[in-house]
């Protein structure tokens, strides 16, 4: 069963949903908090840059709700981002993670994100930094390795080297990243999964907490990674199919099953509270889009949603009219 609330109790199995840029805004992960009340939600990466001199109530400004929300910073320098870090936990996250994971040409011509991998003593002060300033939880998200780099020894060596920096948590996106020649979506998909490397380093390193990250979709997948590992990380597969991240949460906290429409109802206050403080209806319900996925009407509540959220004065009316489209398809045949 996991237990998991602000507190981030890592002793206890944990369910978490990816940081993922351009999707898990606030928005997002207010709906993902309905579908989920047990996981732990994550900001879209950050650079620490941005964090401190940038409009942080855009950059950083949540729902508490979202309770318990990390933040994911990028960057390479260990001052900034220890005062990304202290800003972050001023504005009450209760997580701060490090991305050593993203494989982007902007991302990497900054040197942050997985050309990290390459250089583990570096991450290993960032990471030192960041707890020196902070006394919330500093966990990296991570890949397997960079380009040419096959081995598990090489893996092993990098999460030595943070973990003596004082990181004690490590989400492993299950896969080596190519740095060039492959997109950030090829890098998704192409390189092998290798979940038996995050297995195997749980084994040799118990006293971590090890979640491991990559194509898991299922509750028997989940089912599957938590035997071996403390926690699963999901990415694409809550956010295209969203009524799947919570038949995981219910399957592995021992809640009940709520119908779809019942979930998206109760998101409408917060829809209403953002629609009368100037919030478009497009820039919510854009998150919601794949919740009928494979369902009956599902088809016509996502044309609904797409063509008629952005018009101006659009409001929650059309939400219920893409509700209705799913329960005419429901309705038996006269």
């Amino acid at each position: 069963m996991i237990l998991l609330d602000k507190t981030l109790n890592y002793n206890e199995k944990m369910i978490a949903v990816a940081p993922m840029m351009d999707w898990t805004d606030s928005h997002c992960r207010v709906f993902h908090r309905l579908l989920a009340p047990h996981a732990r939600l994550y900001t879209e990466m950050v650079h620490a840059q941005a964090v401190i001199h940038g409009d942080r109530d855009r950059l950083l400004g949540f729902d508490e709700v979202e309770h318990p929300v990390a933040v994911q910073l990028g960057g390479s320098e260990p001052e900034h981002l220890a005062q990304a870090a202290r800003i972050a936990q001023d504005w009450g996250y209760d997580e701060v993670n490090l991305n050593v994971g993203c494989p982007s040409d902007r991302v990497q011509a900054g040197r942050f994100g997985a050309c990290l991998m390459r250089e583990p003593a570096l991450v290993a002060d960032c990471v030192a930094a960041m707890i020196a300033a902070v006394h919330v939880p500093v966990t990296v998200k991570c890949r397997l390795g960079v380009d040419e780099q096959e081995d598990y020894d090489l893996f092993h060596a990098f999460i030595e080297q943070v973990s003596a920096a004082g990181c004690r948590v490590f989400f492993v996106h299950a896969r080596k990243a190519w740095l060039q020649g492959l997109s950030p979506k090829e890098n998704r998909e192409i390189p092998p999964l290798r979940y038996d490397w995050a297995y195997r380093l749980k084994r040799e390193r118990p006293e971590l907490i090890v979640a491991i990250n990559g194509g898991i979709a299922t509750v028997e997948q989940v089912r599957e990674h938590l035997r071996h590992t403390d926690g699963v990380m999901i990415g694409r597969a809550a956010y295209h199919e969203p009524y799947v991240l919570h038949e995981m949460d219910a399957a592995l906290s021992g809640g009940d099953l709520r119908d779809r429409a019942g979930l998206l109802r109760a998101w409408r206050p917060y829809v209403e509270r953002q629609l009368s403080c100037g919030v478009a209806l497009k820039h919510m319900t854009r998150h919601v889009l794949g919740l009928f996925h494979a369902q009956p009407g599902g088809r016509a509540f996502r044309q609904i949603l797409s063509e008629g959220a952005h018009r101006p004065g659009a409001d929650w009316s059309l939400v219920e009219q893409a509700l209705a489209a799913t329960a005419r398809e429901l309705r038996p045949a006269a």
